[in-house]
């Protein structure tokens, strides 16, 4: 896969305390994805946010929160993405998923 290459980009937004079969949930997400065969995906833990209906969560001193946000960007192409939405749907219980496509305009994966 080289320059050029269009793929599909899931970004998921969870709660850090999330569970998936006693483990944490954005572990047993980015260990799926790679079960799935997607190209990659990244997890970063969100300093500040909400959901709805909850409070602010915050790393602020004086409200530190046990739940902040979990953003994880998952990489792949269409087909293994689409097959990877169904375990999505049944890995999360509360969350929202987004989809957009991507070209790749440099991909250098090569070990040195």
């Amino acid at each position: 896969m080289g320059a050029n290459t269009e793929l599909e980009i899931l970004r998921i937004f969870i709660g850090e305390t999330q569970k998936h079969k006693g483990r944490p949930l954005y572990e047993a997400i980015v260990q799926e994805a790679r079960e799935h065969g997607l190209v990659g995906a990244m997890v970063s833990r969100g300093m500040m946010g909400f959901w709805k209906y909850g409070p602010i969560s915050t790393l602020k001193i004086l409200r530190l929160s046990e739940d902040l946000p979990i953003s994880i960007e998952i990489a792949g192409e269409h087909d293994r993405i689409a097959v990877f939405l169904p375990v999505l749907e049944v890995m999360i219980k509360q969350g929202l998923v987004t989809l957009e496509k991507v070209n790749v305009v440099i991909n250098k994966d090569e070990k040195e």
